[in-house]
């Protein structure tokens, strides 16, 4: 199966699925890839917003996990998964936007009021605060910056009712990256 039959067959299968946010799955995710892209962000940083919870998709787990006080690790399943299609520009800021969350929580002034029930049920599940060493290695990953901005459009891409691009219009972007 080529990569973006993969996605679409992700898509398919569990992108109509809440996670608590007022939009679904799929509508989260072109929320966040178009807002990457209105920002001028480079076509790795739109697949990687566009494709930041494909994690969430690729498990067998209900769609109330969070509810029942589990953590997927869905950054980690999906950067796993993204590794084989494309580079590191793509799979690592997925990796870091669960990080990304909690060290602006830790770091910046007000964050961590700004967040919505369902990220502060997450970032509790997810580890809460960072120690101070947490805040010196994620400083030091070598995508850091990139899943920082990855976490901006995440947080931003959750609004009821937003008409933006489908899913077919992001394929090229995803064709420019893939490796495969």
């Amino acid at each position: 199966m080529n990569t973006m039959r993969a996605i679409r067959a992700a898509f398919d299968k569990r992108g109509q699925q809440s996670y608590g946010e007022g939009v679904n799955q799929l509508d989260h995710a072109l929320q966040c890839g178009y807002c990457a892209e209105r920002d001028g962000a480079p076509a790795s940083q739109i697949v990687a917003s566009l494709l930041h919870d494909i994690g969430h998709m690729l498990h067998d787990l209900p769609e109330d996990i969070a509810d029942q006080g589990v953590d997927t690790v869905h950054e980690s399943l999906g950067s796993a998964w993204l590794s084989q299609h494309f580079g590191p520009e793509v799979s690592e800021p997925v990796r870091l936007h669960v990080a990304a969350k909690r060290y602006l929580a830790t770091k910046e002034k007000g964050y961590y009021d700004l967040l919505s029930e369902a990220s502060i049920q997450s970032l509790k599940l997810q580890g809460g605060l960072m120690s101070e060493d947490e805040v010196k290695a994620f400083e030091n990953e070598p995508y850091f910056k990139e899943g920082i901005q990855l976490r901006r459009w995440d947080d931003e891409g959750k609004i009821a009712g937003w008409e933006v691009p489908d899913l077919g219009h992001f394929e090229p972007f995803i064709d420019g990256c893939r490796r495969d």
